[in-house]
């Protein structure tokens, strides 16, 4: 097992990274556990609420923040190159999840700027932080198969995409439309949508919503089976051997294979199974 350096600034880059050492473990399952609560206070405040339990729930959220503004400092402070993390996709994610949180924290009176249609939108960035957790098989502390890493993927984007839909879709019409009074209500009709199996019971009743069902829509049948194609061909790819054709170049060919498939060029593979 390795050791974490000598340095402050090393130190920090180890335990950030690290899934291996108590610390390290320990810090992934707080980050994780807190990414979730995060996203079921948002989920929770769409619903009726009493002002002690609402409340609660903000000052969680804003608590939960500012533990993600520190995460977030630290990874930039540890960070090899401050540049590369600053401009990672998911880093910037990060950043982007807990600043309408963060505007409630700093600036008095802000708490109503939380209900506004941008900063409720941004808000549902904060379901973009779980991909970070599935970066490598290292986080599940090496107990995870690349092919169960990339199903949990898959998974992932599937749920991230009936999500954001209906966030966006909830900021859109619960206002206007008495069909949409919860997140539970907006995500009934992304799952049916999405589907394509359209009851009909929930409707858009504005411009915007009728533009989030259309992204929804385009989203899903575009990013679904772009990352569903991914996962089959990387496991197709588990048997092939990384073999080149010397006629026409091509690439990779399966285990038992003696010709080429693209142009029948001898081969005669030999693979031992190791």
């Amino acid at each position: 097992m390795a050791s974490p350096p000598s340095s402050l600034r090393g130190t920090v880059r180890f335990y950030l990274l690290d899934h291996r050492t108590r610390i390290g473990k320990l810090i992934d399952v707080a980050l994780l556990v807190l990414n979730l609560v995060f996203v079921v206070v948002l989920v929770a405040e769409t619903y009726p609420l009493g002002p002690e339990t609402r409340a609660l729930l903000r000052g969680a959220e804003v608590a939960i923040g500012l533990t993600f503004l520190v995460e977030y400092g630290l990874r930039l402070y540890g960070a090899e190159s401050r540049v590369e993390e600053a401009t990672d996709p998911y880093t910037v994610a990060d950043l982007l999840a807990v600043l309408p949180t963060l505007v409630v924290a700093v600036v008095p009176g802000a708490g109503l700027a939380m209900e506004l249609g941008f900063f409720r939108v941004l808000r549902v960035v904060r379901v973009l932080r779980f991909y970070r957790f599935t970066r490598d098989a290292e986080f599940f502390f090496g107990t995870v198969s690349d092919n169960t890493l990339r199903s949990l993927k898959l998974l992932l984007t599937v749920l991230v995409v009936f999500f954001s839909s209906a966030s966006l879709f909830y900021a859109a019409e619960h206002e206007v439309n008495p069909a949409v009074d919860t997140f539970g209500d907006a995500f009934y009709y992304t799952v049916v949508t999405l589907s394509t199996v359209g009851f009909g019971d929930v409707l858009p009743t504005t411009a915007a919503g009728r533009w989030v069902t259309i992204v929804s829509i385009l989203g899903g049948i575009i990013v679904i089976p772009w990352q569903a194609g991914r996962v089959v061909r990387e496991w197709a790819g588990r048997d092939r051997v990384d073999v080149t054709c010397p006629d026409c170049g091509l690439t990779g060919h399966d285990r038992d294979v003696s010709h080429c498939k693209a142009c029948g060029h001898v081969i005669y593979q030999e693979y031992d199974g190791d």
